[in-house]
């Protein structure tokens, strides 16, 4: 009994260490530009810039930070971490990386816009 409970445990441990720790704290969602058109008709979220150098915004953008330094601008972000949180940038490599770092910091309802503002922009 001992020697299947052993096993069992140890193989959870090598599927955690398999998976990754990202999969069992939670990871941001890819948002397409259209929801995001369609999500700005209710805005109910909080809508972050984080592309360097500062771009021209999107229409209810709520705070510009530099993607790099999202740690350090806690006083930005909202202070409940199940806020649901956009993230965007310039063509969408910078706001992968803030919505990996808002994650790691805690925050529950994260999510990527996908192309960034240029395929925002692109829609009708």
């Amino acid at each position: 009994m001992l020697k299947r409970s052993l096993i069992y445990v140890s193989g959870l441990i090598i599927a955690f260490l398999l998976i990754g720790f990202h999969a069992f704290a939670g990871d941001y969602k890819a948002l397409q530009p259209e929801e995001l058109k369609t999500m700005l008709n209710e805005k109910d979220f909080f809508l972050l810039d984080v592309h360097i150098p500062e771009q021209a915004h999107i229409t209810g953008t709520d705070a510009f930070i530099d993607y790099r330094k999202i740690r350090q601008n806690t006083d930005k972000l909202p202070t409940n971490k199940d806020t649901k949180i956009v993230v965007y940038c310039r063509s969408g490599s910078m706001s992968r990386s803030a919505a990996k770092d808002l994650i790691d910091m805690g925050y529950t309802s994260v999510y990527d816009l996908k192309g960034g503002i240029k395929m925002f922009n692109k829609l009708p």
